[in-house]
């Protein structure tokens, strides 16, 4: 029996459409990722890019559980000394929701060199337009 390895045209990826409204933060993400990824389909390997498109409307409102508006804090460093930054996740929510979930996507893709490539894939919007309705993506459906 061979192993199956796909060349990049026979990669077949697809569109996606995840309605970001009243869902979980975290939840999302990483139901987000795992499409990234390709782990839906039964083609999958770990050390190819076989993940789908992703675009995800209505970031703005997406649910913090808990307190986490209020303790959870991004922290990042500007490269000067001393010059460490942070914003708390409720702020971050009212000024750039899509980074947000951005992040959160981020850091549940693995630490290699495909998760730049699953990145460009996922497309996330504040509000409920956006500009891939020629790609006529599916709606998907995500459980809470």
């Amino acid at each position: 029996m061979k192993t199956f390895v796909p060349k990049e045209d026979q990669i077949q990826r697809d569109w996606h459409l995840v309605d970001a409204k009243d869902q979980v933060l975290g939840r999302l993400a990483s139901q987000v990722a795992h499409i990234l990824m390709g782990k839906h389909k039964p083609t999958y390997l770990p050390n190819f890019d076989m993940g789908d498109f992703v675009v995800v409307i209505n970031a703005g409102e997406i649910k913090l559980t808990g307190q986490k508006e209020r303790d959870k804090t991004h922290f990042w460093h500007t490269g000067y000394i001393g010059h460490i930054r942070s914003v708390s996740y409720g702020d971050l929510k009212r000024n750039k929701p899509e980074y947000m979930l951005w992040l959160a996507v981020k850091r549940m893709l693995p630490r290699n060199k495909l998760r730049q490539r699953f990145l460009r894939k996922l497309k996330v919007y504040p509000g409920a337009e956006h500009p891939h309705v020629a790609q006529q993506p599916k709606a998907l459906e995500l459980g809470k």
